[in-house]
């Protein structure tokens, strides 16, 4: 049954809404607050490749929207349901530039919690509401202007890291656009996966992004001779450009191949029109932590916020049980891993947004 609430006196109504893309997506265009993560394309992809339940709501004033919030419901093994904004975005929560819907809103999240049985709400945005608790520290983001030259770009990269950036230029390796791309993508991403003890996605997942995402999606690759040896699905939103799925054999590893990768990457989007490089969030202290540090970039801490009703919400980090996963996921074979990762990523994906 859909959730709706009474308005109430400032005259805002909220309610979940089904098929209303194009003027949610209009909303999200104008909206200051917005990210990529809130438009529908997001939703068609999750709901198409996971089959999550959706539950988008939307605040009115005046038969105008003036508020959204995308909420999916992700159940985990023997563990009460949640409430997530948004799986496998880096930011999402509430959009809204008005104060008082976004209190609305974040109320009948509360509300439909109840109504869903879910154990908690997580918000992935910046506000404060009343019945939630603001969580930071674990996770940063790497963000940065681009100049208008490539020659600036690459004087704001350290010395250590451009050379690295000419090992790679040196070992001829050389960069494509590719205009599908989700193959050879899926393949490099499983090996950094695997290495990584992380369940890989689905193949349909990457082509789902392209198709919804269009022309806001690529996918940049990086050869040796005529071998493969990295990738990144590249997000494009206003002004930005975000990297955001990548692979890497690592074999390849004293060409420099990612540096390289990265480097034409920021090339590309500075061609394109790009102003903000977003090298996305990363835990503090891991690999990609200290990958985007060595480039420059300053870590931003992130911040969240989750309301509890009952158990609590998972934490990667802290997971005995998950801990163990990522050690055996290591030791598999690299084809059982394509074939295992998709399942796993469905039933257990609260784990890895």
């Amino acid at each position: 049954m859909d959730f709706a609430r009474a308005a109430p006196p400032a005259g805002i109504s909220v309610e979940v809404v089904d098929n209303d893309n194009a003027s949610w997506d209009a909303f999200v265009r104008r909206t200051s607050a917005s990210t990529l993560f809130h438009r529908m394309a997001w939703r068609h992809v999750l709901e198409e490749t996971f089959q999550y339940r959706a539950r988008y709501l939307t605040a009115r004033q005046a038969g105008e929207i003036i508020g959204v919030l995308p909420l999916f419901e992700l159940g985990r093994a023997r563990q009460p349901r949640c409430l997530l904004s948004l799986p496998f975005a880096v930011e999402a929560g509430i959009c809204s530039d008005h104060a008082e819907a976004r209190q609305q809103l974040a109320d009948a999240a509360i509300e439909l919690a109840a109504e869903s049985n879910a154990g908690y709400v997580e918000l992935r945005d910046t506000w404060d509401s009343p019945g939630f608790l603001a969580e930071e520290g674990q996770n940063f983001r790497f963000r940065r202007s681009l100049h208008s030259s490539d020659a600036e770009n690459l004087a704001c990269i350290p010395r250590k890291q451009r050379r690295m950036v000419r090992v790679g230029q040196n070992a001829g390796l050389q960069s494509r656009l590719e205009t599908d791309g989700t193959a050879l993508l899926h393949d490099l991403a499983a090996y950094s996966m695997q290495r990584l003890g992380s369940p890989v996605f689905p193949r349909r997942y990457f082509e789902s992004l392209r198709r919804h995402l269009g022309d806001d999606c690529e996918i940049l690759s990086v050869w040796h001779d005529s071998t493969p040896v990295a990738a990144v699905m590249s997000f494009y939103f206003r002004d930005t450009v975000m990297p955001y799925y990548s692979g890497s054999r690592r074999e390849f590893f004293g060409h420099a191949i990612n540096d390289f990768l990265y480097w034409e990457m920021m090339r590309r989007a500075r061609a394109r029109g790009a102003t903000q490089f977003d090298f996305g969030r990363s835990r503090k202290g891991s690999g990609a932590y200290h990958f985007k540090r060595h480039w420059g970039f300053t870590p931003e801490p992130m911040r969240h916020r989750v309301c509890v009703r009952g158990g609590a919400a998972p934490s990667s980090s802290t997971t005995t049980s998950l801990g163990l996963a990522r050690s055996f996921w290591r030791h598999l074979p690299l084809p059982l891993t394509k074939q295992l990762g998709p399942v796993l990523m469905k039933y257990l994906g609260v784990y890895y947004t």
